[in-house]
């Protein structure tokens, strides 16, 4: 009996040492894949004015009646984000509280643009807490850069010039914006794909 015991302890032990081994080559494993995957970017579209071109001054009028203008040049303003939202869309909805926390974080002035009724995007702003930001409801901007699928983001800077834009889904996405821009490209994907395989 004496040998039984001695005999599943030993057991024991081989079963937690192998168990110990495999969650390490487990956990360096996944440490790999994390260095392989490339970092998720806002999703560029070909449509629309080019990353680097000059954006149009459109004139536009705010869900409140004060009339503005988007794109063109902003003397002294700061980075521009132009954030195109939709009442109907539970994704633009789930990403307004991370654009506004990402805004703040980065002292970006944030602009939302969208097409609905007005009472559907009032709603959404009560329910959104959006009452302190500029809301643009009509087609004109959403078609000046040719935004066919929601939610979609561009940044601008003073000068009205696009730095980067793409659609979003995450505050990755949207930190993406910024991080192209400071690294002097287009995208995220566009960085990636430039990179020469080691």
């Amino acid at each position: 009996m004496l040998t039984a015991l001695v005999f599943s302890a030993i057991f024991g032990w081989v079963v937690i040492l192998a168990l110990v081994v495999a969650v390490l080559a487990l956990a360096r494993q996944v440490g790999v894949l994390h260095m392989r995957v490339a970092p998720a970017g806002a999703l560029t579209t070909a449509g629309g004015p080019a990353v680097g071109a000059q954006s149009g001054a459109i004139p536009a009028t705010t869900l409140d009646g004060a009339a503005v203008v988007i794109g063109g040049p902003a003397p002294g303003s700061a980075l521009r984000l132009l954030m195109f939202v939709s009442a109907t869309c539970p994704l633009c909805k789930n990403l307004i509280p991370m654009a506004k926390s990402f805004a703040r974080d980065e002292r970006v002035q944030l602009i939302f643009i969208g097409d609905d009724t007005p009472d559907a995007q009032r709603a959404m702003i009560a329910q959104q807490g959006l009452g302190g930001y500029q809301f643009i409801n009509g087609p004109d901007v959403g078609q000046a850069y040719a935004v066919g699928k929601l939610p979609y983001a561009i940044l601008l800077d003073a000068d009205g010039v696009i730095l980067s834009k793409g659609l979003v889904n995450s505050r990755e996405h949207l930190e993406s914006l910024v991080i192209a821009h400071e690294m002097g490209v287009s995208s995220v994907q566009d960085y990636i794909d430039g990179l020469t395989p080691a």
